[in-house]
Order: C-alpha cells, then sequence, then structure tokens
C-alpha cells in the first residue's frame, strides 16, 4: 500500500515519526522541504493528486488543526478528505464515508497521531447498502449527475 503524506511547516518532526513508524507502508513525501512561509494548500493539492492519479492508495496531512488542509484535499474530484481528531472518528471516517485521506493537527500527542492514522489505513469501507449509497451520492454531486432533490 502507498501513502502520501506531507505537512506545513507545522508538525514536520511529527511528519517525520509518522514515517518512520509506518515503515510497513510505501511512503510517498510530498513536503520534503518545508519553510516558515510554506502553504498548506500546496502540500495538500500534492497529496490529493497524488491519490486523484493513482500514484498512491490513502493521504496523511497534518496542519496546525488539519481543517485547512481538509478544506484544500476537498476541492480535488475524487478526494474524500477528513479530519479527524480521534480514534473513532479514523474508523468511522473509513468505514461509513470511504475516506482516502485523513486530516491531523501536529498539536496532538505522536501517540493519538500514529493510533488515528493506524486505524485509518487498517479500516476497510462499509459495504452496507446505505454507507455505500449515501458515498454514491457524494460522487454523482461532484460529476454533476446527482439528481435527488
Amino acid at each position: 500500500m502507498k501513502i502520501a503524506i506531507a505537512t506545513d511547516h507545522n508538525g514536520v518532526d511529527q511528519k517525520k515519526d509518522i514515517i518512520k513508524k509506518l515503515s510497513n507502508y510505501e511512503i510517498l513525501d510530498k513536503s520534503p522541504h518545508n519553510n516558515d512561509t510554506d502553504d498548506y494548500p500546496d502540500y495538500a493539492f500534492k497529496v490529493a493528486e497524488s491519490i486523484k492519479n493513482k500514484e498512491a492508495d490513502f493521504g496523511i496531512l497534518m496542519c496546525g488543526t488539519g481543517i485547512g488542509m481538509s478544506i484544500a484535499a476537498n476541492k480535488v474530484k475524487g478526494i474524500r478528505c477528513a479530519h479527524c481528531s480521534s480514534v473513532e472518528q479514523a474508523y468511522l471516517a473509513r468505514l461509513h464515508n470511504d475516506a482516502n485521506i485523513i486530516a491531523l493537527s501536529y498539536k496532538q500527542d505522536i501517540n493519538e497521531l500514529i493510533a488515528m492514522i493506524e486505524k485509518f489505513l487498517t479500516t476497510e469501507k462499509s459495504l452496507e447498502e446505505r454507507h455505500l449509497r449515501r458515498v454514491k451520492k457524494i460522487i454523482n454531486y461532484e460529476e454533476g449527475t446527482y439528481n435527488e432533490l
């Protein structure tokens, strides 16, 4: 499994720790050279595009809160980026929403970050009809074919 990861200038040390911890995955570091003036959308787009182009299977994004990264990543077609702050949210983002990117705050404890990432990466999407139907509506809306309203 290939994982694309990036952070802005916040979270560089945490990203390095996460990459070490995920040594059983192929990691694509999309922010290898951060500086104090970098902008989170640039890295969110890099990770999201790597998912869209099938260069990576999943993505991990970090910034001060994770919120900006999630907003930017969700602008890329085919991306379902979930901002998570607990293991349960990471689990449900994959299970119910078939999220393909997790966005995190670098300010959380590194062990919590790793636990969320591991839960996200090891959870399969639900095959329950209600969850598949809901995700399909999101995809249809994105493609301009949603006509439920």
